[in-house]
């Protein structure tokens, strides 16, 4: 009986869900988390279960962002942890694709930089701040660095992985069609790992608009990082949850917007899948 009920609800191993259930089932997760909170913290302040020195009610949280959007200048501030981003994450992009496809091409150069790509991705992320203040001081030089030292070692060994996953008998094919070794590589190999890239590219966009923070939290120079260091030091505690649920939304709107950017320009992948 359990199981059965099981079955009903979770549905076949693996099996996607319709789309009202899934929306269904993520406003439910996000209407339970406000209802605990609001639980919470009802109530006079005395009789709360958490303090409103630590977390104030949802409502309390929602009054304050006037004050945060108008007094703490909230969009010039996410426009410039923005811009950052870009700069760094870019670069690493730059960087990393080409030599991540190349390493997954030739796997010699694959077996070259291993040792080097996991060094950069094993190093503690916050061990890179200090690092970066001494090499480029704490202007913007060091945050968008910053960003491009965290994320380009997981670049590369993303794009590496994407280009090993081309499926061998495209390569075959074109070699028996009488493609030389180069075209095989421009014609074959890169176009058939471009999708997967940018995916990969998409889904560490979001981890580099999380590093942007720390970094920020330095010199107390403009960026979400300073706004949150403010907030925690002289308050309102309502403005960190409120850049806190900011930063998810904005990196929840981008991650979609480039989902749907990389299906409009990798149709011809999308399509074979369908």
């Amino acid at each position: 009986m359990a199981g059965g009920l099981g079955r009903a609800f979770f549905g076949r191993l693996r099996e996607q869900s319709p789309f009202w259930v899934r929306v269904l089932l993520a406003s439910s997760s996000i209407a339970l988390i406000i209802f605990v909170w609001w639980l919470a913290t009802r109530g006079v302040a005395e009789e709360r279960v958490i303090s409103p020195a630590i977390l104030e009610s949802p409502g309390e949280t929602l009054a304050s962002f006037k004050s945060l959007w108008f007094d703490r200048a909230l969009t010039r501030n996410l426009v410039w942890s923005l811009w950052r981003v870009l700069q760094g994450f870019g670069l690493a992009a730059l960087v990393g694709v080409p030599i991540g496809i190349a390493a997954g091409t030739f796997r010699p150069l694959e077996s070259f930089l291993a040792p080097i790509t996991m060094f950069g991705r094993n190093v503690p992320i916050s061990a890179l701040v200090p690092l970066t203040l001494l090499w480029f001081g704490i202007e913007e030089t060091q945050k968008v660095m910053f960003i491009f030292i965290a994320s380009v070692a997981f670049v590369t060994v993303d794009a590496t992985r994407s280009t090993l996953d081309v499926e061998e008998r495209y390569v075959e094919t074109a070699y028996t069609l009488g493609a030389s070794r180069w075209q095989v590589v421009r014609k074959v190999i890169i176009p058939l790992a471009l999708p997967d890239v940018f995916n990969s590219l998409r889904l560490l966009f979001g981890l580099a608009f999380g590093y942007i923070i720390l970094a920020e939290m330095v010199n107390m120079d403009r960026g979400l990082g300073t706004l949150i260091l403010i907030s925690q030091r002289r308050g309102p505690k309502a403005h960190v949850y409120l850049i806190l649920i900011l930063i998810a939304l904005v990196a929840f709107g981008i991650d979609r917007g480039l989902q749907a950017l990389g299906r409009s320009l990798f149709a011809y992948k999308y399509a074979r899948e369908a």
